[in-house]
């Protein structure tokens, strides 16, 4: 087997008895590191250590790993413009963060016999959010509802990411300037004050 020492220092390929001896020597454990090398890798250290650094390593790629998540918007066909402007924003901050948006068109009563309504509204919310998503399943009818899925352009790691870096950016900022929002707090009242 291929040693590595301690400290990290190549020792060589030596046989197991060797290995085994010098862990002993140096009061650590021989941990094997590259199983599927030729020759194995094994190192002398403290098992302990090494199996809280794997776990740690483990964990922190758990955290960074992205979760697809499905979020679901449901419509009415006869939508006031104002409401159908404000699910567009819920959709489109969806799609921003990568994820995935189910849009629901419910049917009731005599507007179930109006299924060109909800297709021509399914339509016009994918044309508007054409720029973040697209259009991952084409609207179908199933019962009283009809059905469409957007998927985001960016994977949800990319959007993190992206969110991270604006996160860093408005701390950079708030260093940078510090007291800026707190001076328009004070401002604010102040102004009150003189109109009163």
């Amino acid at each position: 087997m291929r040693l590595v020492g301690p400290s990290g220092e190549q020792v060589g390929i030596v046989p197991l008895a060797k290995a085994l001896e010098l862990a002993q020597e140096y009061d650590l454990d021989l941990v094997e590191v590259a199983a599927n090398a030729r020759p194995p890798v094994c190192k002398l250290m403290d098992y302990g250590k090494f199996k809280y650094e794997s776990a740690m390593k483990a964990r922190e790629a758990r955290k960074n790993q992205a979760h697809t998540v499905i979020k679901e918007m449901k419509l009415r066909p006869k939508i006031d413009p104002h409401d159908y402007d404000t699910k567009k924003g819920h959709v489109v901050r969806f799609l921003k963060q990568g994820d995935k948006v189910k849009i629901t068109i419910m049917f009731r009563g005599r507007e179930q016999s109006r299924p060109e309504l909800g297709y021509r509204l399914l339509q016009r919310l994918a044309e508007d959010v054409a720029d973040l998503g697209f259009v991952e399943s084409n609207p179908k009818q199933d019962g009283r509802n009809m059905i469409m899925v957007l998927g985001p352009h960016k994977k949800k790691t990319e959007a993190m990411a992206e969110a991270r870096q604006a996160q860093e950016a408005r701390k950079a900022e708030a260093k940078a300037n510090p007291g800026k929002s707190q001076n328009v707090a004070e401002e604010a009242p102040a102004e009150a004050s003189a109109d009163a």
